[in-house]
């Protein structure tokens, strides 16, 4: 059975608020998909940008695969996204707005073996939002400490 890879960005609803997810192919290189079996990847400065009306993501780390040689890829390169034309479309639109970035939720195979982002169009949160986050993140692990007890 292949070993399950789910890359999550942690930094993500810690910084953002989400208002909507997306499931987007994205476009690599054989070495690259080898990497990522071995989770080699890292999504925390990922976002992601239009480049003449195509979706690239920027800032993502996929380590050098081992048996790669001269075909190995650059690490930090920008990695074309796949997405269906309405869904970019609405996705430009909505980032012209005032406030609003796509940002790399998690990174995951799928049942075909075919690597796939999850990407989300997300609000940057505030400072007194992320201190309610921390408060009822604290809260939470209380209660679950004293009803272990």
């Amino acid at each position: 059975m292949p070993e399950i890879v789910n890359i999550k960005n942690k930094r993500a609803n810690f910084e953002y608020e989400v208002l909507d997810k997306y499931v987007a192919g994205i476009q690599i290189t054989g070495t690259e998909i080898k990497s990522i079996r071995n989770n080699k990847a890292s999504l925390t400065e990922s976002y992601c940008t239009f480049t003449d009306d195509e979706l690239f993501v920027r800032g993502m780390h996929i380590g050098l695969y081992e048996n790669g040689g001269f075909y190995n890829h650059s690490e930090k390169r920008d990695r074309k996204l796949l997405l269906q034309r309405r869904e970019l479309d609405k996705l430009l639109k909505k980032v012209k707005e005032k406030g609003l970035t796509i940002i790399v939720l998690r990174l995951f195979i799928n049942d075909k073996g075919l690597a796939k982002l999850e990407i989300a169009l997300a609000q940057g949160k505030k400072t007194f939002d992320k201190r309610e986050d921390l408060k009822l993140k604290d809260a939470k692990r209380e209660m679950d400490r004293r009803l272990k007890k």
